[in-house]
């Protein structure tokens, strides 16, 4: 009888290594584009964009041909949709706007089964062939908070007691709206929020994740982020933009 299938991205974070996601405009086939290049998962983004539920699943099968870990960012921290879009696949969920101890909690439970939570009782596809998918379940789905306003830092110490949470991740864009300066996350007021934020959940012994780049991804692992998240788009807008140039420049 087939095991559950392992979520490696979630083993890294348990053994204190680094852990590389890709996000960006995705579907299947760019998941299998990607998938040699050895990232550790893949952000499926459902907050925004066009992925419907049967992408969804296409997606998550492409994520699970390359060993990568489906990390599905849902619209809202509601039970039903985090269980339907487990149950379409995906290997983890990221949660938005969680800035309360209480949502935290929410998240956390509406993506365990008991005793850690109350999933509905449906084990969707990653059940398939697995006698036992719901004593196992909770070990190998992965649960990340968005820390993306104010208020959540504010309720930091809080958040962090919940358990059954693997990362607990600062998003640099909302933050800077909701600190006034919408569209500057290099605002030193911004940097110095992330920086804080990091620190504390690292001294919590947690993981920390947050959006990174080519140019600030050394200093951010340096302060004890492990969940790495990364757009490929600016990879393909760079190198365009450059052949372009050459191309004027040739004629």
């Amino acid at each position: 009888m087939p095991s559950i299938r392992v979520n490696g991205a979630k083993q890294k974070l348990r053994n204190g290594e680094v852990v590389t996601t890709i996000s960006g405009l995705q579907n299947s086939d760019i998941i299998d584009f990607l998938g040699p290049v050895g990232f550790d998962a893949a952000w499926i983004e459902c907050e925004h964009g066009p992925v419907d539920w049967d992408a969804l699943g296409d997606m998550t099968r492409a994520c699970d041909l390359w060993e990568m870990a489906s990390i599905t960012r849902v619209n809202s921290n509601d039970p039903g949709l985090i269980t339907r879009t487990l149950d379409r696949g995906s290997m983890g969920i990221v949660v938005p706007h969680v800035n309360s101890r209480e949502a935290a909690e929410q998240a956390a439970q509406s993506a365990k089964y008991a005793p850690l939570g109350y999933r509905g009782m449906f084990g969707g596809r990653q059940s398939f062939g697995v006698g036992d998918y719901f004593h196992q379940a909770n070990d190998q789905t992965m649960v990340i908070v968005l820390l993306e306003e104010v208020e959540a830092l504010a309720n930091l110490d809080e958040i962090l007691t919940v358990p059954d949470i693997d990362v607990f991740f600062v998003a640099p864009s909302d933050l800077s709206q909701t600190m006034g300066h919408i569209g500057n996350a290099e605002h030193p007021e911004v940097q110095k929020a992330i920086a804080d934020a990091i620190a504390k959940i690292t001294a919590a012994g947690k993981a920390a994740g947050t959006l990174v780049n080519d140019g600030n991804l050394e200093a951010y692992v340096q302060k004890g982020v492990t969940f790495l998240m990364t757009s490929w788009n600016a990879w393909v807008a760079r190198g365009a933009a450059e052949f372009v140039k050459k191309a004027a420049a040739a004629r």
